[in-house]
Formats: C-alpha cells, sequence, structure tokens
C-alpha cells in the first residue's frame, strides 16, 4: 500500500517534467543543460581509456597512484568538456536572442570565449585537446578552401605528401628537438624509437619491453 502511495505523486512529477522538457519556450535553456551533460560523459568516455593505456603505459608509481591519476584526468576532461559546451550553448542562445536570429559569426565568438575561460590554462590535458582540434582545423580549412575555390582542386590525391610530411617532422624534432614535443607524444615515440635499441636476453627483447631486475 505505501508503495502504491508513494508512485502516484511520482508518476506526476514525471510527466509534468516531461512535459516541461517539450515546451519550446524552454528548449535553449534546456539545451544548454543537456549540453553540460552530454559534455561531461562524452569528457569521461574519451579520457578513461585514453589516460588507462597511457598511464599503464608510460608511467611509473603504486597501483594506487596510477588510478589517482585516471581519476584526476577523467575528471579534469569531463569538467573541461561539460563547462565549455554549457558555456558555448549559453553564449550562443543569448546572442541569438538579442539578434533575433543566428548568425555564424555568434557561433565563433561564443567558442572563442569559451575556449579562453575553459581552455585557456596551458597543462597536458588541454593541450592534448587544443592539438587534437587543431589537426583537425587544418585538414576541415583545407577542404573549405577547395570547395570555395581559393585554392585549386588536387589532380591527385595530396594525402600521401602530407603523411610523408607529418612523420618527417615529427621525427625529425623527436630526434634533434625533443623537448618541443609534448611529453605524452616523447613517452611513445621513446618506447618506439629508442627503446627498441636495447636488450640484454629474449625476455626484454620479445616479451618485455625493460627488464625490471638487476642481471
Amino acid at each position: 500500500m505505501a508503495g502504491g502511495a508513494m508512485a502516484g505523486p511520482v508518476l506526476a512529477l514525471l510527466r509534468a517534467a516531461n512535459a516541461l522538457l517539450l515546451q519550446r519556450r524552454y528548449h535553449a535553456a534546456l539545451a544548454v543543460i543537456k549540453g553540460f551533460r552530454n559534455g561531461a560523459v562524452y569528457g569521461a568516455k574519451i579520457r578513461a581509456p585514453h589516460a588507462l593505456v597511457m598511464t599503464f603505459l608510460f608511467k611509473s608509481g603504486s597501483l594506487r597512484e596510477k588510478l589517482k591519476s585516471i581519476a584526476q584526468a577523467t575528471y579534469t576532461h569531463s569538467r573541461n568538456l561539460a563547462y565549455f559546451v554549457f558555456t558555448y550553448k549559453g553564449l550562443l542562445a543569448a546572442q541569438s536572442g538579442l539578434q533575433g536570429k543566428k548568425i555564424p559569426f555568434h557561433s565563433f565568438l561564443a567558442a572563442c570565449i569559451g575556449g579562453w575561460l575553459v581552455f585557456g590554462e596551458n597543462n597536458p590535458i588541454n593541450s592534448q585537446i587544443i592539438m587534437y582540434l587543431l589537426s583537425r582545423i587544418l585538414f576541415g580549412l583545407s577542404r573549405l578552401a577547395v570547395q570555395k575555390g581559393y585554392i585549386p582542386q588536387p589532380r591527385q590525391d595530396p594525402f600521401p605528401l602530407v603523411a610523408a610530411l607529418v612523420w618527417g617532422t615529427v621525427l625529425w624534432l623527436f630526434e634533434y628537438h625533443r623537448d618541443t614535443l609534448q611529453p605524452s607524444l616523447q613517452s611513445s615515440m621513446t618506447y618506439l624509437y629508442e627503446d627498441s635499441e636495447v636488450w640484454h636476453d629474449l625476455s626484454d627483447f620479445l616479451i618485455y619491453n625493460k627488464r625490471t631486475d638487476s642481471k
């Protein structure tokens, strides 16, 4: 009986919440809230597996320290992305409300402000996110330049040349100007190109990367 008595108000509350969500006049504000939610969830989904792999591959320390590092990285990425989406969508809605319509510059300005406020601190998490976006921006702007006719359509696929230049440049930087590269990239390249130069027996040639004993 008690459970049935409680179910009525709960169902009524759910119906009221669903009705509120369907009202168009609240759509902009609700989109900001859901954007915050999606930013937090997506940030956690992206960062957690990446932090897990990178931490256990390249970081030393106890299991507790590694798990703490993974949790901190995941929290930071999730929080920052949630704050950015919230800020971006809020500013976008405010500009559209003030001018009565949405124009392309609104997106640019809102994202610039959000980027400055949320991702302006130079730390490893933000640095990785900015570099991830920068590479995709360069590809996107190149395609846009072709679409708009600013540069001619290449007769051949330019990707092989881009791949050659990217790998040539990054390995040159790693070999001769390593300090200019991001720390996680340095760790990855050290594992691939330097640790593969050192071994003592079959154990650290095929099974392990480095021996942990004192042989």
